[in-house]
């Protein structure tokens, strides 16, 4: 069972250590893997705005865990405190990895962990990390970084969206996808999608692409095409296309493609399906361009993802 630590101090935001809490703290009750061994590491007694956190265990504990979870930090302008950040530090160089959800960067940024790479966090602030850090590479314009062993989000929502990525890297897609239907909320942003949208998902029952997206997803497998979604939302494909992007912050057929792709996914973890037949089901037509599609987005081919995700199982 792998074990999570929240690390908590005065000055958290109870927001995104709520968001993390929610996640790892118990699996919804149609999952049977074994769930995160989640413990919560604080100096002591910790306020958090209107409540007060009383942790399992000091921060000295996080060089223990697998993963170590930095909530968001309250005040950007103070340094956050020393044995906070030695205790991250001290995490990471004993194996961990090291999550900040929104501006919990900033302690990352102090720890010395974002030296050298690339980062996010909250858009507001991402001037003030990059001014105070020169030395991070800071990208305010997407909703999570994946850097390996440190991952970095943006602010609130975005931190649910890192919290279900690292859920899918452990687990798969199908059980990170039971997670976020359990939390009522859209099972996969990636990354890479602009932090600031009008919408990031249709929240009314009566905006015009509530009912489009189930009827895509239950689709897939047919070669949808812009003026198919534009036919069944009863609009233009202009106006369609200028919803999508306030909606999702991507365009028809980029949702499209990344629907399909997760479909892929969940396909190679649950089934022994050869790819051909996946490609034939997730709508790619041939099992070239699914692996092309397939290695772009993720970075593997299929079949080096199935073995990877069937090894993680086994371990």
């Amino acid at each position: 069972m792998a074990s999570v630590a929240l690390a908590v101090t005065d000055g958290m935001l109870h927001f995104e250590l709520s968001v993390a809490h929610e996640v790892f703290g118990s699996a919804p009750d149609a999952v049977t893997v074994p769930w995160y061994d989640l413990t919560v590491c604080g100096p002591g007694s910790v306020p958090l705005g209107p409540f007060r956190l009383e942790p399992d265990h000091g921060l000295d504990r996080l060089r223990d865990a697998d993963t170590v979870i930095v909530p968001g930090w309250a005040d950007v302008d103070a340094a956050p405190p020393a044995d906070l950040v030695d205790a991250v530090r001290a995490a990471h160089e004993a194996g961990a990895r090291v999550v900040s959800l929104c501006t919990g960067a900033f302690v990352l940024a102090a720890a010395g962990l974002l030296d050298g790479r690339r980062a996010t966090t909250h858009w507001a602030h991402t001037d003030v990390l990059a001014a105070r850090h020169p030395e991070v590479e800071v990208d305010p314009d997407v909703l999570y970084v994946d850097g390996g062993s440190v991952l970095t989000s943006a602010g609130k929502a975005a931190a649910l969206d890192l919290c279900l990525h690292l859920v899918r890297l452990d687990h798969g897609s199908s059980i990170a996808n039971t997670v976020a239907r359990r939390l009522v909320v859209p099972p996969h942003r990636s990354g890479g999608q602009a932090q600031f949208v009008t919408a990031p998902v249709p929240a009314q029952e009566d905006h015009p692409l509530t009912a489009l997206f189930p009827w895509a997803v239950e689709r897939l497998d047919r070669p949808l095409t812009v003026e198919d979604l534009a036919r069944q939302a009863g609009m233009s494909s202009r106006h369609l296309t200028r919803h999508f992007r306030a909606a999702t912050g991507t365009t028809p057929l980029q949702w499209l493609l990344a629907q399909r792709i997760r479909r892929a996914q969940e396909l190679l973890e649950r089934t022994d399906d050869g790819v051909d037949a996946i490609a034939v089901a997730t709508g790619m037509g041939t099992s070239t361009t699914l692996r092309r599609h397939f290695n772009r987005a993720l970075g593997v081919p299929p079949d080096s993802y199935r073995r990877t995700f069937r090894t993680r199982r086994a371990t």
